[in-house]
């Protein structure tokens, strides 16, 4: 499998806009992180996770167009769902489900009825929802995926298990039994927001503890904010085998 990191920011994206500090004005491309989000190929599917604003672009810098079987969503903040009209394109080779927990399901089908409603806008993505269950594994084609439970503040959000890979964003906290499902991982992709703490995010410090007890081979951290540092400076502070992705960044994990 292979898992290309096309956004790894925060909310508000780096650059953030009006802010003038040395990671918004750095000249680094590792600096630049759209919106997080995650396009997980395998021998027979291309797997997207999460749809947020920045997709259409992200989608423009890749090198091919191909089908997507799927889109698995973390939850149904707009950072991570903004971008679903423009599954459009992708609908030519045929429906695409998007995933997703109940909560989030219901949400989506309240802000964009035209899409999941029954009487359909003309044009509109050919997608539909399909609900998962938090430790319920289902199949998109031949991958088994398990949907995680994990606790983004006091809202209960889904990571997923897919092979020797976990993908776990916005989280803060997890119960037990999700971090019994993250057991013998080979990669783990999981939020760093900064360096100071927040209510809804880990920290960057919190982050490589839950890296340090999944016990993940190789670790990349996700969803950064500028306030996380410069990407060349503060990967020096992390332990080996934990790193700080970036947009552009392939990750191979061994099936």
């Amino acid at each position: 499998m292979k898992l290309q990191i096309l956004g790894s920011g925060t909310s508000t994206g780096v650059p953030e806009i009006g802010c003038n500090c040395a990671v918004c004005t750095s000249n680094d491309v590792r600096d630049k992180r759209l919106r997080t989000s995650a396009l997980l190929h395998t021998d027979n599917e291309h797997i997207l996770i999460d749809c947020g604003p920045d997709f259409r672009e992200q989608m423009l810098r890749l090198d091919t167009f191909h089908k997507l079987d799927a889109v698995l969503l973390t939850h149904e903040h707009y950072d991570h769902v903004g971008g679903i009209d423009d599954l459009r394109p992708f609908c030519k080779f045929g429906e695409i489900p998007v995933v997703a927990d109940d909560y989030a399901a219901t949400h989506l089908k309240e802000r964009m009825p035209y899409c999941f409603g029954e009487n359909l806008y003309p044009g509109v993505p050919r997608i539909f929802l399909q609900v998962a269950t938090p430790g319920d594994a289902f199949k998109i084609g031949e991958t088994t995926i398990y949907p995680i439970q994990v606790m983004h503040g006091k809202l209960p959000i889904l990571g997923y298990r897919i092979g020797a890979l976990g993908y776990v964003t916005d989280m803060t906290s997890m119960p037990e039994e999700s971090y019994r499902m993250l057991d013998g991982v080979d990669v783990l992709v999981i939020n760093a927001l900064r360096t100071k703490p927040h209510p809804t995010h880990q920290s960057i410090d919190e982050a490589i503890e839950t890296a340090k007890r999944i016990g993940a081979k190789e670790t990349y951290f996700i969803h950064m904010s500028h306030h996380a540092g410069l990407h060349a400076e503060a990967t020096k502070q992390l332990p080996p085998h934990i790193h700080f992705a970036f947009d552009g960044l392939e990750i191979t994990i061994k099936e």
